[in-house]
């Protein structure tokens, strides 16, 4: 039954929907901090080039945090967890990480502390990378599925403008106050996180029968090991619970459809994600001056990102979340050959915005559904762990495809390379659709058992 507009523009109105957003807001902060923003800096202190490159390895952080995501979702924090709770205590431990690098950067002087610089830059990764951890799993469970693709946009939405704010904001800022003073500033930013998080509900995290299950058996199996000491036991224990299990839960509950849900996690942005580093040339060798691809590809394509989000969150109650995610793969594969269009046409303002408006308005409305449907696949008792191993395996083929998208340009030019990067995103579309074919499948022979988000369908 289709939800009636009035109803689905109530979703906004959750106060939880409403927290989302300064968690999205802090979640987005501190990521140009430690790249574009800071190689700015680090480029006007006159810092070689080579050292300026070496920062980039600060961004692994981000595509490795599926490894300690399973502290997050076990291990309470002592004075801070009882006070807090599982989610809210971590989510505050990164952003104090978080702000607590920022204000040490701003206290030091790049030209001869540059190695200080890196490690409070890593410090201040790490401590994002946490946050984000912890807030996807507070985001998943604060609210019911229904409203998770409101969250998903509102994230977005919030993220997108805390992107602005530092990477335009803080270079604009720095006019007026030196390089340390806008991180500074940045710091203080971080307290509107602080704030939310004190002020936020934690969800409630409930196990399932068969997760305790699990862990049950791997228990008993460990107390019957009299020869292996108590320590070695608890250490196993804790270890089998926090790392196999999520991922023994996830093929567990959907035994054969496991693959094929893996299979879109991985393909579903590849598209978007290796064009991404081809972008940026495109329009320079194409002939658009630095100011126009600032204020059509910069502010223009974030405000359009946010705008498709938040419409994302409007329909997936209307029409339902995996004809939703369909459709935001095949338009935002599409919407690639918009920019081959572009490559024969020439540096026109007007072809840019419409290229620009369709590509980002389209991607952000996928990557709001994306997010949705990733967030009802994790299981509530391994929320944070089974999210960053979507999260992580969401990127990594898409960063991989990237790596050869220069060799392409190179040999077969721009106009081509826009058409293979539309025709990469159609096994994922095929992939979508044999899924929601499954699903209907399963429903009208009334057949048991979990399904990828059936009740969305």
């Amino acid at each position: 039954m289709l939800a009636s507009w009035r109803e689905s523009i109530s979703i906004y109105l959750h106060p939880r929907v409403a927290a989302m957003m300064f968690l999205g807001f802090a979640a987005g902060l501190p990521y140009l901090l430690v790249f574009t923003t800071l190689t700015a800096w680090l480029t006007e202190e006159g810092v070689s080039r080579a050292s300026i490159g070496f920062f980039s390895w600060v961004g692994i952080t981000y595509s490795v945090k599926v490894f300690w995501s399973p502290i997050v979702d076990r291990l309470k924090l002592p004075l801070l967890g009882a006070w807090l709770g599982q989610r809210r205590s971590w989510i505050l431990l990164g952003q104090l990480m978080i702000a607590g690098g920022l204000i040490g950067m701003s206290m030091t002087e790049p030209s001869t502390q540059l190695m200080q610089l890196a490690f409070l830059a890593l410090l201040v990764a790490f401590g994002s990378a946490t946050q984000d951890i912890a807030i996807d799993a507070w985001r998943i469970e604060a609210v019911s599925t229904e409203r998770q693709a409101a969250m998903s946009a509102v994230y977005v939405f919030a993220y997108r403008i805390a992107l602005l704010v530092a990477g335009a904001g803080a270079l604009h800022l720095v006019s007026f106050a030196s390089w340390p003073g806008v991180y500074l500033i940045m710091a203080l930013l971080m307290g509107v996180g602080m704030v939310t998080v004190l002020l936020a509900p934690e969800p409630d995290k409930t196990r399932t029968d068969e997760a305790a299950f699990l862990e049950q058996r791997a228990q008993d199996y460990l107390a019957r090991s009299e020869h292996v000491a108590p320590i070695v036991r608890r250490a196993v224990a804790w270890f089998i619970g926090a790392v196999v299990c999520p991922f023994v839960d996830f093929f567990k509950r959907y035994g054969k459809q496991s693959l094929l849900l893996l299979l879109i996690v991985g393909l579903y942005r590849v598209s978007d994600i290796s064009m991404g580093s081809m972008a940026m040339p495109f329009y320079l060798d194409l002939g658009f001056t630095r100011g126009e691809v600032a204020n059509i590809a910069g502010v223009w394509g974030i405000g359009m990102t946010i705008v498709g989000g938040l419409t994302a969150g409007l329909l997936v109650p209307r029409y339902g979340l995996l004809r939703l995610l369909l459709a935001g793969a095949i338009l935002s594969a599409a919407t690639n050959l918009l920019f081959t269009a572009m490559a024969l046409v020439g540096p026109e303002l007007w072809m840019l915005t419409i290229t620009i408006s369709g590509d980002n308005f389209f991607g952000g409305m996928a990557m709001a559904v994306l997010i949705a449907w990733l967030s009802s696949l994790t299981s509530s008792s391994y929320t944070a762990t089974q999210y960053a191993l979507f999260s992580s395996l969401m990127t990594l083929p898409g960063k991989f495809i990237g790596g050869f998208s220069g060799l392409i340009v190179t040999s077969q030019g721009y106009a081509v390379y826009f058409v293979y990067v539309a025709a990469i995103g159609v096994p994922a579309c095929l992939l979508v659709w044999y899924l929601i074919r499954q699903i209907e499948q399963d429903q009208t022979g009334n057949e048991t058992g979990p399904t990828a988000v059936s009740e969305q369908s």
